[in-house]
């Protein structure tokens, strides 16, 4: 008999081709609620006749943590534990039983494994831990995008890490992210000292190739006082590192990526972006130096700032290139084979090792 009462919330827009999967996963769960914003599919209908209790409402003007907070409004009182999940999530099964497990009489808060994108064969990519479990009449959401709990007042947080939870991201690619760019600027004009806002929006800016916003913003979050999380710094400086690339202004590009290494010594992301940068640049003895110094962490973190091209066949590939260019074909085609452990079915790859092969004999 289960120790507490469990439910799954959500809120959905235009959801309809994700509905049977997750409720298939959800259904672990004791009760299922979703705030559908606005759909103009079906999805209301067929989360209805999969029994999820669903209420519309749309949300003038948009903002994230508001529609969860009003979806937060749809769970009973009598529910001992939240689960906000989306609809393009799904948790592998046996969910309930390892939260049950881990929960305890002070537990507010659970951390779990989330994937949140998976390469082109399907392996897991960007890994992180999130805390969207949590207490019920406890907590809150803020934040008009990239929203995050917040403990009501005279709330502790006794948060809970369980290593055996996982929650799976299969976005649907074709969703316009329009609203983000907006809502993070509303989000830094809102609260200025947010050092996590500010360097999202500065990231933001990365991805709309706004160079030079991109490093007034992220000079801005370095100089925040909050701005502790060295990951977070370091990734900052590689995003000006990146925009000064784009502005073709490579001398500064390198210094940002080495004070990125200086700043956090143990990630892979800046050596590799400096190792990839250095083999565009031809100086392939250079890029070799930062691509050997990644390699040689071992530890990947659990952080969302962890990119894949860091842990997949990436690295080796340039290696196998920058060695060939250096006429040390032996070590070309160490990390060719080794490029090909990762993703054997790359055909460049596989003509390339053939390629160093010739050479080597």
């Amino acid at each position: 008999m289960s120790k507490y009462k469990v439910c799954v919330y959500a809120i959905a827009l235009n959801e309809s081709k994700f509905v049977d999967r997750w409720v298939d996963s959800m259904q672990e769960a004791d009760q299922i609620y979703v705030l559908d914003t606005g759909s103009i599919d079906d999805t209301v209908e067929k989360l209805q006749k999969r029994g999820v209790n669903v209420k519309c409402q749309k949300i003038s003007p948009w903002r994230f943590d508001v529609a969860r907070n009003e979806s937060l409004k749809m769970i009973p009182e009598d529910i001992d534990i939240c689960v906000c999940v989306d609809l393009d999530e799904v948790f592998d099964k046996g969910w309930r039983t390892e939260l049950e497990k881990s929960w305890t009489t002070e537990t507010t808060q659970l951390s779990y494994n989330y994937i949140w994108s998976f390469d082109e064969n399907g392996n897991p990519g960007t890994t992180f831990y999130i805390q969207k479990i949590h207490a019920n009449k406890k907590y809150e959401w803020v934040n008009p995008v990239h929203e995050v709990l917040k403990p009501l007042d005279n709330v502790s947080t006794k948060m809970t890490v369980n290593d055996t939870i996982l929650l799976k991201h299969y976005p649907d690619n074709n969703k316009s992210r329009s609203s983000y760019l907006p809502l993070l600027e509303l989000s830094v004009s809102e609260n200025p000292e947010n050092d996590r806002n500010v360097h999202y929006l500065g990231r933001e800016y990365m991805y709309y190739k706004r160079w030079q916003e991109c490093i007034n913003m992220l000079h801005k979050h370095l100089k925040l006082k909050s701005a502790t999380w060295l990951d977070e710094r370091a990734a900052s400086m590689r995003y000006i590192a990146r925009s000064y690339v784009e502005l073709d202004y490579l001398e500064e590009a390198i210094m940002w990526y080495e004070k990125a290494i200086a700043e956090a010594p143990y990630l892979r992301e800046a050596y590799t972006e400096l190792g990839f940068l250095y083999y565009n640049l031809k100086e392939y003895n250079k890029s070799i130096y930062y691509l050997e110094e990644a390699l040689k962490i071992t530890n990947k973190p659990k952080t969302y700032i962890c990119e894949s091209y860091c842990y997949n066949e990436r690295i080796y590939d340039i290696l196998s290139l920058d060695y060939y260019f250096t006429k040390n074909y032996y070590r070309a085609i160490d990390n060719a084979q080794k490029a090909l452990i990762i993703n054997p079915q790359d055909k460049r790859i596989q003509n390339n090792l053939e390629i160093y092969k010739n050479y080597g004999n």
